[in-house]
């Protein structure tokens, strides 16, 4: 991090057990089991996890986005993730979808403004180079 950079937040969880443990917050909201992508365990998993994290992200940096464009957003704004756990040759890694719906808006300025937040968003940057991303207008 740079001298200028200013830290806004830090989210702490501890994780025992691995993708069949359970992950807690240093503040206990997050309290959660879980489990592997398919298996029998009644908890989430790490991609669920991302997904919801990534989305509900990505929909704060559209609602930047719009602002920033003078664009009022729809009220049936929604974004649909799919994080995609893949192997080859027994190495793991992440694919991602970002599906967003954006009903009554001209799908030009609709791309317009998703692409804006794909700039932006925090998860896009951390992602943006390291794994294959899609984001679809719906």
């Amino acid at each position: 991090m740079t001298a200028q950079a200013k830290r806004l937040y830090t989210a702490k969880v501890r994780t025992t057990g691995g993708r069949d443990g359970a992950s807690r917050s240093s503040d206990g909201r997050l309290d959660i089991r879980l489990s592997t992508p398919g298996g029998t365990g009644g908890g989430t998993n790490p991609e669920q996890l991302f997904a919801a994290g990534w989305s509900a992200c990505f929909e704060g940096a559209i609602a930047i986005a719009a602002r920033k464009m003078d664009v009022a957003l729809p009220a049936g704004l929604a974004i649909d993730a799919e994080v995609d756990l893949n192997t080859v040759d027994g190495a793991y890694f992440l694919s991602a979808r970002l599906n967003v719906s954006l009903p009554g808006l001209n799908r030009d300025l609709a791309r317009a403004v998703v692409d804006a937040a794909h700039q932006t968003c925090p998860y896009s940057k951390a992602t943006r180079g390291n794994i294959e991303v899609e984001i679809n207008v719906t």
